[in-house]
């Protein structure tokens, strides 16, 4: 086994492996070890259905998963963990699964193709966008978080992918005026080249062309000159996190322009939960929800910002394929001298991290939740708006000396305004982005580099929810506060049921702002 293969099967083995001891087994400590002694470095865990035992390397990311055979530890790989899950799954639910289990297995033969990618790309100058391209592994308590099921060989889309550092042009198409469907704001995207006279000009993700241009629709729009193809922009796009949604400088790179910006784009392509096309109901929603979240954090006294969604344009009959959302780029929001990171990059490591030049961890932690907390407690209690602050939805603007200074939140697909009552679900969905997913994922990372510090961290962190309650008034913070666990969203059991992208299944996890004895 090659380097990129060893690496790409410790790096797909992990998040499959989280999902299982999240979701399936008993608590570490709980099983009772067959041979009467513990390994140093290890855990050993029951699967709940099967009864197997698991030992697993701890430390981060978990690893080198063993199964107890009755005799001996079996050391499994990650086709072998599959296999588990896959039992563990069908046991609990009922239910076989072979396309999850496929897509498992196709998961890592990508992150192998992309490590050997990555290695021979060049990374870019710009922090930020290290930060945007950093998550080879991906979300952390996925299945398979870096398959593509539908994008086609990993050769046909490597160059767009965020983990390679991609950066291209975007084809610039020409939809004629009946047909155009323009709402909001979309003035920026007249400004990214030309169109003839009867023409308004469309970008489109050439991924996205790529895998839809012999669909008959697409086609027949071409052949009856709705859509003209006008060529491609003399400026590179650059991928982020999410894949679909991309930077367009502004500057220098693209002289003439006010600034930068992101444009989020339809992709037939399932990437974790959901095949990433932008549904019509999806485009309404974002123009219906983003003035409210806008005028929600801009009525806020801190440095909080929305990256505003102010408009989308697509062509008649082909909404979904050829939708452009339009998002505030960095420029107009981020404070003076700051330097905006995407969370999710500080718990899997870039160069340029500021965790990496921490001496003491917890005046670091006490300035990200003072940018973080306030601001998504005060949106849900004052203005009724629950923001998707999750990870990757979620920037942290940085001074010089590495300090948080303000946060960014961004995706108003996930942002929902929630009426007076009842609020239940948009609370427990709240609850696990902002402390199961974003604080505990910050957290972890400090915790791996200050191994003794994770009572002080959960201790600012409950007194940070205080301060927020005695504020802004959280009518459901003293049953948070006093819960023994909280709900975790279950990726495993939730795409093992089909469950993911309308009902997700949650689980209980201890909660970390509990006080302990």
């Amino acid at each position: 086994m090659n380097t990129f293969a060893r690496e790409a099967d410790a790096l797909a083995m992990a998040p499959l492996l989280n999902c299982l001891l999240r979701e399936a087994a008993l608590p570490t400590g709980e099983a009772a070890l067959p041979t009467g002694d513990a390994a140093a470095g290890r855990a050993v865990h029951r699967l709940r259905a099967t009864g197997r035992l698991l030992r697993v390397r701890t430390g981060h990311p978990c690893g080198a998963p063993e199964l107890w055979t009755g005799t001996a530890w079996q050391p499994v790989r990650h086709s072998g963990l599959i296999g588990l899950a896959a039992q563990e799954m069908r046991a609990v639910t009922g239910r076989p699964n072979a396309a999850l289990a496929a897509e498992m297995a196709a998961g890592r033969e990508i992150v192998e193709a992309i490590l050997a990618a990555r290695s021979r790309a060049v990374p870019p100058d710009n922090v930020w966008l290290r930060s945007e391209q950093a998550l080879v592994m991906g979300h952390p308590y996925h299945p398979a978080p870096k398959a593509r099921t539908g994008g086609g060989p990993p050769g046909s889309w490597l160059r767009y992918a965020p983990e390679t550092h991609g950066r291209f042009p975007l084809v610039l198409l020409g939809v004629r005026e009946d047909t155009v469907v323009d709402d909001g704001d979309t003035r920026a995207l007249d400004t990214l080249g030309r169109a003839p006279d009867g023409l308004r000009l469309l970008p489109v993700h050439p991924w996205q062309l790529d895998l839809t241009r012999h669909r008959p629709a697409v086609r027949a729009a071409f052949a009856e000159g709705r859509l003209v193809h006008l060529g491609h922009t003399s400026w590179d796009a650059r991928a982020t996190a999410s894949v679909r949604t991309v930077h367009v400088p502004g500057g220098d790179e693209r002289p003439g322009a006010s600034g930068d910006l992101f444009l989020k784009f339809s992709l037939e392509v399932q990437i974790t939960n959901d095949v990433r096309r932008i549904r019509r109901h999806e485009l309404r929603h974002a123009l219906r929800t983003d003035p409210l979240v806008s005028a929600a954090f801009g009525a806020m006294d801190g440095p909080a910002a929305w990256l505003s969604e102010r408009g989308y344009r697509t062509v008649r009959g082909l909404e979904e394929t050829f939708p452009v959302l339009v998002r505030d780029g960095l420029d107009d929001h981020l404070l003076p001298g700051a330097t905006a990171l995407l969370t999710a990059a500080l718990t899997e490591g870039f160069d340029g991290d500021p965790l990496d030049r921490l001496t003491e961890p917890l005046p670091w932690w006490s300035a990200y939740l003072d940018c973080v907390v306030p601001p998504v407690l005060e949106a849900y209690a004052r203005h009724g708006i629950a923001v998707e602050c999750h990870l990757q939805n979620t920037l942290i603007a940085v001074g010089p000396e590495g300090l948080p200074v303000q946060a960014l939140f961004r995706d108003a697909e996930g942002a929902r305004a929630i009426p007076p009552t009842p609020r239940g679900a948009a609370w427990q969905r709240l609850v696990y982005c902002l402390v199961v997913n974003n604080l505990t994922g910050i957290a972890g990372a400090l915790t791996r580099r200050f191994p003794d510090a994770a009572p002080a961290l959960w201790t600012l962190a409950r007194q940070a929810v205080q301060r927020c309650d005695k504020e802004f008034g959280l009518p459901a913070a003293e049953t948070l506060l006093a819960a023994e666990t909280v709900p975790c969203k279950a990726n495993l059991l939730s795409r093992w049921i089909g469950a993911d992208a309308t009902e997700p299944r949650y689980v209980p996890v201890p909660n970390p702002l509990a006080v302990r004895p």
